[in-house]
């Protein structure tokens, strides 16, 4: 978790109700409906146990809090553990926790101690946010671009074609690439011959990776990376429906997952 920042975290559920307009718009279903849908589960009466790490760069500040207030808005009940990392941990299990979150330098993770379910963010936030691209209303194709091939947007890319998309990807990290048309048999994007999508799932730490020659006229641009790859300009000229939101959809889909 640390390209997230205390200040990516304010504001957290207004933006999360801006990012779920966008997406029910977008699809016709909310976030909820769209992880029930990937993950065939409904909310129950979990209780989240959070438990705060201090290894590596250590506590990022309002991160508790925030998965708190994610927790409580996906109407679960959830609690911090008053310690850190092994104290907390007992005391998240002795406090009833039936699901802990906890995240460190590498990995966040939601571990459901009743079920023995374990889902990691990386997956969950590629497979959510490649689903609410496949979704759009107003796609002319199963035509769908993926840019950035790490962990988050190699679980992306094989989401969609599993569901049978038709997916073109690019990176330029060549192991990466080389992986993913081996692996899962994706279309190498070529940079240099410009091919419009309506369909974008991008999932880089880099600003201003989707270019102009990429996106159709009306798309739905689907990214959970920081800074946002979209030029501003860009957003608006093309009428682009954004979806962009550095926590929330992740930590949605990761408790939805683990139900």
């Amino acid at each position: 978790m640390a390209l997230l920042t205390p200040e990516d975290l304010e504001d957290l559920l207004n933006k999360l109700n801006m990012n779920n307009n966008i997406i029910k718009e977008a699809t016709g279903m909310d976030i909820a409906q769209i992880c029930e849908a990937v993950y065939g589960t409904t909310p129950e009466k979990q209780k989240v146990g959070i438990v705060p790490i201090t290894s590596g760069n250590g506590i990022i500040g309002n991160f508790s809090a925030s998965l708190l207030a994610i927790t409580e808005y996906f109407g679960l009940e959830g609690f911090i553990a008053e310690h850190p990392d092994i104290t907390g941990y007992h005391q998240a299990v002795a406090g009833g926790a039936d699901i802990i979150l906890m995240a460190d330098d590498h990995i966040f993770i939601a571990h459901n101690l009743r079920n023995g379910k374990i889902a990691t963010n990386h997956v969950c936030t590629g497979v959510i946010y490649s689903e609410i691209a496949s979704r759009y209303k107003h796609a002319d194709s199963k035509d769908v671009l993926v840019i950035g091939l790490g962990r988050v947007g190699y679980a992306g890319a094989s989401h969609l074609v599993e569901k049978g998309f038709n997916v073109y990807a690019c990176d330029p990290n060549t192991d990466f690439m080389n992986k993913a048309i081996e692996e899962l048999g994706v279309k190498a994007y070529d940079v240099d011959k410009p091919r419009k999508f309506s369909m974008v799932f991008e999932a880089t730490p880099n600003a201003n990776t989707i270019s102009e020659g990429m996106i159709a006229e009306r798309c739905l641009v689907s990214t959970p990376g920081i800074p946002c790859a979209l030029p501003d300009e860009l957003v608006e000229k093309y009428d682009i429906d954004l979806v962009m939101e550095p926590l929330v959809i992740g930590v949605a889909a990761m408790l939805y997952s683990v139900f």
